[in-house]
């Protein structure tokens, strides 16, 4: 499992608030392309959004659901990435002195990156949390 935590200086519910908006997904998940369309109940458990990611420079459309949900600590999600598999991504939001401590932790439940999941794939995929969090922090710390 791939684990990556950053401290943001906003409040969980103004981060679930960014969360809750699948159009943001297109702006701070790494390789995520465009936000196509969405269920208008989500984040409810079972709703979704339509993405299209890039795997080198060919598009591919897929979609993401929510597993589970706890406003605003906790969101799962499972994310479809045909033809590389099926990931679950969890994260996890917990005030620290009036500042959230952000956990996002991603491993794969299905297909090939199931089948070949190795600690490199996790590095990798730490990695470009990273930038994910990085992104979605300067997101959630914009004055509304």
């Amino acid at each position: 499992m791939a684990r990556t935590q950053m401290q943001f200086d906003t409040t969980p519910e103004r981060i679930f608030e960014v969360l809750s908006d699948p159009r943001s997904y297109g702006d701070w998940v790494v390789g995520s392309k465009e936000i196509r369309f969405w269920d208008p109940d989500f984040p409810a458990q079972g709703s979704a959004f339509h993405h299209t990611f890039l795997i080198g420079l060919v598009p591919v459309k897929d979609h993401t659901t929510v597993v589970e949900v706890d406003a605003p600590r906790y969101l799962l999600l499972r994310a479809r990435a045909r033809p590389t598999g099926i990931a679950h991504v969890a994260l996890r939001l917990e005030p620290r002195n009036g500042k959230t401590q952000v956990t996002i932790e991603e491993w794969p439940v299905d297909g090939v990156a199931a089948k070949l999941h190795n600690r490199i794939q996790d590095k990798l995929i730490a990695l470009r949390n990273v930038e994910s969090l990085r992104r979605l922090k300067r997101l959630a710390e914009q004055p509304t």
